[in-house]
Order: C-alpha cells, then structure tokens, then sequence
C-alpha cells in the first residue's frame, strides 16, 4: 500500500477563518502519520510493510514538507519585498523624473522636456506644438552628443493654454537623421505596488513602472 498526500482538507481556526490544511506542512506531517498507523495496523501479516518501503515514504513526506516550508517562505519574502518597495518608492514622492513621453512640463512660464540621441548630433532642433500638432515655436539646440539631455522654453509670449503643448525633438548628423527619444518631465505623487512590481502615479495622470524611469531631475 502507498501513502498519498494529495488529499486536501480545510480546517477552521479559532478565529473563526478557514486555512488551507494542505499547504500546511504540519497538516501534512499529521495526515502522513495517520495514515503510516492506519497503513500499519492493516497490513497484511504475510506480507508485511518492510524498511525500504517505510523508509521511502518518510521521504516522500519528508520532500513534500520541505518543499511547502519553502513556498511559505517565499512568500513571506516576496511580501516583505513588495513591502521594502513601496517604502523605497514613498521616497521619490515629490521628485521630477523623465519617462518617454512627448508632453511637454510648465512651471513659471518655462517649458521643460528632455531628449536622448543615441548617436552624436551636429544639429538638435525642439518643436513645440499644440495638442492638434501646431508647431507654435522652435528651440535650437544646436550640436550636442550622444545620451540624455534637457532643454528649456521661454513661454512668456505665448498667449494659449499651456496645460496641453508637446514637444517634437529632430536630429542630424549632416545630412544624416539621428533617432532620438523624447523624454517627458514629471513630478512623482504617488508610490505603490501592483502585481510584484513597484509602480508610481505621475502629475500628468501616467502610472509607470519604475523601471521605466529614464532619469531623476
């Protein structure tokens, strides 16, 4: 006769909530006990359970404990971690960070935004642009290297709701376009997690990742 293990039973505590006996390596231990007396005390005399079947067995059970001790405390370690997350995100609460985006930031009359160029650049030129794409005016950057970079834009003479402008971020190397990405400036208001990974609610409404920040300003 063989030991199973499989079968699950729920079990209410003195709270009153029900737990799972079978993710509960003492359960298990207790079910594979009864069951061993049970085995024992009917088996048959002639051909009696010998001590490499037994010993087999407790190591069976001994496998299954073990591996349910360490999914338990997996995750214990996985909320811990998520909890360690989130207290390392409340920190960049109230900091700028650039994600990939094309909005463009306002405060005090000056439009901020970033760009990163994977090669060096002899000309960078900044568009900025209504919601509808209007292009209302222009920011000559002028030559700038490979990597990060930020730029600023005077609005004080522009005249229309700033809540809404874009940017359009144009490179070259001569005569030659240079891919670049253009990178949007927000503020960080919130921190938490969702599904194992740290994510951060922005000032313009975006959640993100934190992995996708690109930098901190």
């Amino acid at each position: 006769m063989i030991l199973s293990a499989t079968n699950a039973t729920t079990a209410t505590d003195s709270s009153g909530t029900k737990a799972n006996a079978a993710t509960d390596p003492a359960a298990a231990q207790d079910r594979f006990l009864k069951l061993l007396v049970a085995q024992l005390n009917n088996q048959d005399p002639m051909n009696p359970l010998d001590n490499a079947q037994m010993t087999s067995q407790i190591a069976q059970i001994n496998t299954v404990t073990g591996i349910q001790q360490l999914n338990q405390t997996m995750q214990s370690m996985a909320t811990q971690f998520n909890s360690l997350q989130v207290m390392q995100g409340t920190a960049l609460v109230g900091r700028n960070v650039m994600t990939e985006g094309s909005s463009l930031s306002m405060a005090d009359k000056t439009g901020k935004g970033g760009f990163e160029l994977n090669s060096a650049a002899t000309g960078v030129k900044i568009e900025v642009m209504t919601a509808g794409g209007q292009v209302i005016d222009t920011v000559d950057m002028g030559a700038q290297s490979a990597g990060r970079h930020t730029f600023e834009w005077d609005a004080s003479k522009y005249t229309g709701a700033t809540d809404a402008l874009q940017f359009r971020v144009t490179a070259v190397n001569g005569a030659t376009k240079i891919d670049s990405t253009a990178l949007s400036l927000s503020k960080v208001t919130a921190a938490g997690a969702e599904n194992g990974q740290l994510v951060l609610t922005l000032s313009n409404g975006k959640t993100i990742n934190y992995d996708q920040i690109k930098a901190l300003v």
